[in-house]
């Protein structure tokens, strides 16, 4: 064990769901062409004021809510003062003093072997406040560009105590929080665009030792993989400056994923530094009691208590129900699906049904995106396409290899089709009939006399050998469960 020990806060800047920017009119659509969605008001020019936007407040309280942190009456937003390229207000409209979300916590799992531990998250706060631009640098030969495309749109900036100690923690942490975001409905998780980035403050400390070490910041760092690296690195880089003799600098930091490795970019500011002052131009946002209570009554059901759900109501694993629940598109797939299955078939039961959906969702969807190396949001099945070949799956239309025919085509096809239209074009439903069932191991009983000899004079392995000819010579479509379960009683027979 080290003599020392990390200790970590994270904060996120999660871009709001918002179709216009916090303070104006302008679209926060991504991929527009550089510069196209910078408004007057974005820009701060002569004779503009900002008007807040009551969607990103909304949202705001719908995440205090969700972690249960304290809604404040009273917030106010602060002009945060740096000249920077990409800022061209030279401020940032933000919170500091006094936030809208106060405290809170985040629940959060996390595998140490063969045991899930529960991990609880303490929050400092969630603030509003605006993006700032891009500094593009590898557009251009010897220049950089500037693209404001992103100045002022909204964000909720996340900030736990220093409380993780394990690169581990914090990516538990992190996909915790992404889900939770996700799940609500505020913050579209897409870090590939920058809706969901995380700075990790790091700092050292001797075992035991109460004070904390000199921090370092690492910044913008937008993949869970790359958060898990750039603070490993980091906690290893401070280490072998403190143990040879020299000291850790407060500083901003960058993950260079290439080499897998922080580099600084420049010495760390801290709040004196920024000048905050409370912007004129904008008045004390005041949320009222009627206000949480109508966020309140238009609340989602939480992943945390979604995924209790599926292991109380629908019987799931442990395993099932965190992949389902913990995961937002996951878990809106599933449940329209299994309600599709119930209003097909209402006399199947739920649990059953959920059973065999997750079944197909964790096994041959997530192997075909994965072979297609695609995400889940780009799965070509739609839900209820899936909910016509659970029903199927269990009424026993369909077995295992069936069952994968009809994905095949489904997955391929593109064309609507449901799972009843491909089994009666390709001949695909299980043979189940105990007359064809027997009729059928009647031919591999005799051509396969030999083999059932054996099996009579104790090698049971044969079993599995007649199974399989039978299988063959149904092309698959036989019940593999009737069909084992009448072999069995025919071989055991005396004039088998």
């Amino acid at each position: 064990m080290s003599d020392f020990e990390a200790v970590i806060g994270l904060e996120v800047h999660a871009q709001l769901a918002c179709a216009s920017k916090i303070f104006s009119h302008s679209s926060t659509a991504f991929g527009a062409s550089p510069n196209a969605q910078a408004s007057a008001i974005d820009l701060a020019m002569p004779g503009t004021l900002p008007l807040m936007n009551a969607r990103a407040v909304e949202m705001a309280i719908r995440f205090g809510l969700a972690v249960n942190a304290e809604i404040a009456e009273r917030s106010v937003f602060e002009r945060k003062n740096y000249f920077y390229p990409d800022l061209p207000k030279g401020y940032q409209i933000s919170q500091y003093l006094q936030p809208i979300v106060k405290g809170g916590t985040v629940h959060a799992r996390i595998k140490r072997g063969d045991t899930v531990n529960e991990l609880t998250i303490p929050l400092t706060r969630a603030h509003l406040e605006e993006d700032a631009g891009k500094s593009v640098h590898d557009a251009f030969y010897g220049a950089s560009g500037i693209d404001l495309n992103r100045a002022g749109t909204p964000l909720l900036e996340i900030v736990t105590e220093p409380c993780m100690h394990s690169p581990e923690e914090a990516v538990a942490y992190l996909k915790a929080l992404h889900t939770l975001v996700k799940a609500l409905k505020i913050c579209d998780g897409n870090m590939q665009e920058g809706s969901f980035r995380c700075d990790a403050n790091v700092s050292v400390r001797k075992r035991g030792d109460s004070k904390l070490g000199t921090r370092a910041e690492i910044k913008n760092v937008n993949s869970f993989r790359f958060v898990e690296k750039a603070i490993a690195y980091e906690i290893d880089r401070q280490i072998r400056v403190i143990e040879s003799g020299g000291s850790v600098v407060q500083e901003t930091r960058l993950f260079d994923s290439a080499r897998g490795e922080t580099r600084s970019m420049r010495s760390k500011e801290n709040a004196d530094d920024y000048r905050y002052f409370p912007d004129p131009d904008l008045p004390p946002l005041r949320v009222t009691q009627a206000d949480v209570a109508r966020v309140r009554a238009d609340m989602p059901e939480l992943p945390l208590a979604r995924r209790s759900r599926y292991v109380s109501a629908l019987s799931l694993s442990d395993y099932e129900a965190d992949t389902l629940a913990l995961d937002a598109e996951f878990a809106e797939y599933f449940e329209a699906a299994l309600a599709d299955v119930l209003r097909r078939s209402p006399a199947i039961h739920a649990s059953a049904a959920a059973k065999n959906i997750a079944s197909l969702m964790m096994g041959e969807l997530a192997a075909r995106l994965n072979q297609h190396e695609l995400e889940f949001t780009q799965v070509p099945i739609s839900a209820p396409q899936l909910a016509s070949v659970s029903q199927r799956v269990l009424d026993q239309t369909l077995n295992n290899k069936l069952t994968k025919q009809v994905l095949d085509r489904l997955w391929s096809s593109g064309t609507g089709e449901e799972a009843d239209q491909i089994i009666e074009a390709l001949g695909l439903r299980q043979i189940s009939d105990a007359g064809a069932l027997a009729t059928l191991l009647d031919d591999v009983i005799a051509q396969n006399a030999t083999q059932v000899a054996d099996f009579r004079n104790g090698n049971e392995k044969i079993l599995q050998y007649l199974i399989g000819q039978a299988m063959k010579a149904s092309k698959g479509k036989a019940n593999a469960g009737e069909l084992t379960a009448m072999l069995k009683a025919r071989l055991s027979a005396p004039d088998a």
